[in-house]
């Protein structure tokens, strides 16, 4: 499959940030693990701007979030794994094989009928990933077990939730609030200890594991992490732009201002609130 001008165009493009000797350093040395935050964040900012019925935000976006399909099937068909052509042609016969009502393949008419033939080749489709998941080694399947359910694809809140929903389910759960409170103490020890053993890779583990509790705490008092974390993003943004607001009524821009002078101005909109 060869792709259109336009899209060679930007694998031409891809390929020459890339490039060893002439391509752009900081892109040279990305992987796949340091471009994923990217590729997530792309993709909020074009569900961000349907929210916001923004079409020209939305073309944009769009095209942001296609470069980080080409960036990772760039270094893919670096390390000898696969190309943008493969993708594309992945992603096509996964398409026509799960609409066999449109390709002539099947006669069901009715939206219930199409769910349950969707259904039942994405069960297909599944079982033959775990083979050859099988057979190049690779084991590790979290959509098995118990806890299978909850899927990997959602946001780190959510999934912490979900997890310890079904969890909770079989019992595997704290008794009241409380009991949590004395475990976000705990993980608040032993983070202080991996900060001050200057130990990075157990500092973040340490600081999950709070996060976890954190979750379990919300969720134990029937408030929602997720919703939780963006009213204080929100209250956030509206203290500290009333932060920049008084700044600017003085003449002072945010970078010459003193912490000093940006705290006072914090704390009296926490008094206006």
């Amino acid at each position: 499959m060869q792709p259109s001008k336009e899209i060679s165009r930007l694998l031409d493009l891809m390929a020459a940030l890339r490039d060893r000797k002439t391509g752009c350093p900081w892109d040279v040395e990305q992987t796949f693990q340091t471009i994923k935050p990217y590729t997530i964040e792309e993709a909020y900012e074009v569900a961000d701007a349907i929210e916001r019925n923004d079409m020209d935000d939305l073309k944009d976006e769009l095209g942001d979030l296609l470069f980080q399909v080409v960036f990772h099937a760039q270094m893919a068909s670096e390390a000898g794994e696969f190309s943008f052509a493969d993708v594309v042609e992945a992603v096509m016969t996964k398409m026509i094989r799960r609409h066999p009502h449109v390709f002539a393949r099947s006669d069901v008419s009715t939206p219930d009928a199409v769910k349950l033939q969707w259904d039942e080749i994405k069960a297909a489709e599944k079982r033959e990933r775990a083979e050859r998941r099988a057979r190049r080694g690779n084991t590790q399947d979290f959509k098995e077990g118990y806890l299978g359910s909850v899927h990997r694809s959602q946001p780190a809140l959510t999934e912490a939730l979900k997890l310890q929903e079904r969890a909770a389910k079989v019992g595997f759960d704290w008794s009241d609030a409380e009991p949590i409170l004395d475990k976000i103490e705990e993980e608040i020890g032993e983070l202080r200890e991996a900060l001050e053993g200057g130990q990075a890779h157990r500092v973040k583990d340490e600081l999950g594991d709070l996060i976890f509790a954190l979750v379990n705490i919300g969720r134990h008092v029937k408030a929602d992490p997720e919703q939780a974390l963006r009213g204080t993003n929100t209250k956030f943004r509206r203290r500290f732009k009333h932060i920049e607001t008084s700044l600017e009524e003085l003449g002072v821009t945010l970078q010459d201002a003193t912490l000093e002078q940006m705290e006072a101005f914090w704390q009296a909109a926490k008094v206006e609130e």
